[in-house]
């Protein structure tokens, strides 16, 4: 049992390599954290090594009484924590939890309705790449012209289309969702509503956003993001399926079984363990009230680093901010996001180019960057820091083939992260 960094010193060597990167960046991809040590060590733990096929006290591996345990108690604090009825925490990760739901809800060609990516939504949600707009009959809709979701425009798509299954949730849509509103309109057309809150999931949790419960039939999240937990993902509902008659007459099955058994045996076999674990220390962390004021300082962090850009002459989607995100419209500079993202990137500030509504520009190339509170917010930044770091994003915007002007920049993320150090005494080799 020799250690990391005798057994595999190259693997090691990238360790420490990428533990000094997010030492001395400021990361500001809104779907990246910092965990805790805690939830670090459950993620490298023993629970690695055991196979757990099915669901607690129903496995079809022996010596499962522990693992029965881990899961039992994230399930618990998972429903607890997000109001809901019935927790699945096995899906390896967003994607495949989102695929689940599907599987669960909805038969192949079936019509099912979700965020345009271009607007901001999922892969997931149907779009034509992947295998949900590809198996399903996806209908996309988009935001205004203002950046925000015009109910209304989804809800004449929704009574024109007659989906089965509408998603609400996004990864690039820097404002609240109205649960009630996308409610009302799945009631409409008999259609369940699923929330994807991996984005915001941390925001609900602290109370800065609202629940999906009672109004979602089922929400999915992944635990990382604003959770700040390890990669992986849950699955909440109901029990009941309001539905049942309508889209599943003759099954005998509730809403929580028949997203259980779309997970296992439907997509996946034995659950991560070791995840497992560590999305139950996440949600305990969560649970605490001092997260609570973590979540409430990521809004104000990421309201507070908006106005900055406002006022640096920055363009907003939206005109700002009510959640972790920004996105930012690089047209008005006539420079593209994959441009900004190396330049920022070469001045310590990791961000990720993104596209903005009606973006004529192709995705490699996008006209837009999409930049985040959570890991700053994680390493106590505070909205001071936020106006400066938005000060920063502007210099270089403004300036991004000028080399000093990249050089400064990075002597004052230097000054930034060395006034907020992350894993102190941690090292792989």
């Amino acid at each position: 049992m020799t250690p990391l960094h005798t057994t595999d010193p190259d693997i090691a060597e990238f360790l420490e390599s990428e533990l000094e990167r997010e030492r001395q960046v400021l990361e500001m991809i809104p779907s990246e954290n910092i965990v805790s040590r805690a939830v670090l060590e459950a993620l490298g733990s023993v629970l690695t090594n055991k196979y757990s096929e099915g669901y607690p006290t129903k496995r079809y591996y022996g010596g499962n009484q522990f693992i029965d345990e881990v899961e039992t108690l994230a399930r618990e604090r998972a429903k607890a924590l997000f109001s809901a009825e019935h927790a699945n925490v096995q899906p390896y990760s967003g994607s495949p939890a989102n695929l689940a739901v599907y599987f669960a809800l909805v038969k192949p060609g079936d019509t099912v309705m979700g965020m345009s990516l271009a607007h901001g939504g999922h892969l997931t949600h149907g779009h034509k790449v992947s295998i949900t707009g590809t198996y399903y009959n996806a209908v996309q809709y988009p935001v205004g012209d203002d950046g925000f979701i015009d109910y209304d425009v989804v809800r004449a798509l929704a009574l024109e289309h007659k989906p089965k299954l509408i998603f609400c949730g996004a990864t690039a849509y820097p404002r609240i969702f109205d649960f009630e509103k996308f409610r009302a309109i799945a009631d409409e057309v008999n259609a369940y509503l699923v929330a994807d809150m991996a984005h915001v999931a941390g925001l609900i949790a602290g109370g800065v956003h609202p629940k999906p419960f009672p109004h979602a039939d089922v929400m999915t999240t992944t635990t990382h993001k604003t959770l700040r937990g390890p990669r992986g993902a849950m699955i909440l509902c109901k029990r009941e399926d309001r539905l049942h008659d309508i889209h599943h007459a003759g099954s005998k099955h509730d809403l929580a079984t028949l997203i259980d058994r779309a997970i296992f045996p439907g997509l996946q076999g034995g659950p991560h363990n070791h995840q497992t674990a560590a999305i139950a220390t996440t949600l305990k962390e969560a649970a605490e009230p001092t997260f609570k004021t973590y979540a409430e300082n990521i809004v104000k962090n990421a309201k507070a680093l908006a106005e900055s850009l406002l006022n640096e002459g920055m363009t907003l989607v939206s005109g700002g901010t009510d959640n972790h995100l920004i996105l930012m419209n690089l047209r008005p500079q006539n420079v593209n996001g994959a441009v900004i993202e190396t330049a920022l990137d070469d001045a310590h500030i990791t961000v990720n180019k993104n596209s903005i509504p009606n973006d004529p520009a192709p995705p490699m190339k996008p006209s837009g960057i999409r930049i985040g509170s959570p890991t700053l917010t994680t390493r106590g930044f505070t909205e001071d820091d936020m106006r400066v770091v938005g000060q920063l994003i502007a210099q270089i915007i403004k300036a991004p083939n000028d080399v000093s002007v990249r050089e400064s920049v990075k002597a004052k993320v230097a000054e930034l992260t060395s006034a907020h150090p992350i894993y102190p005494n941690l090292s792989y080799l």
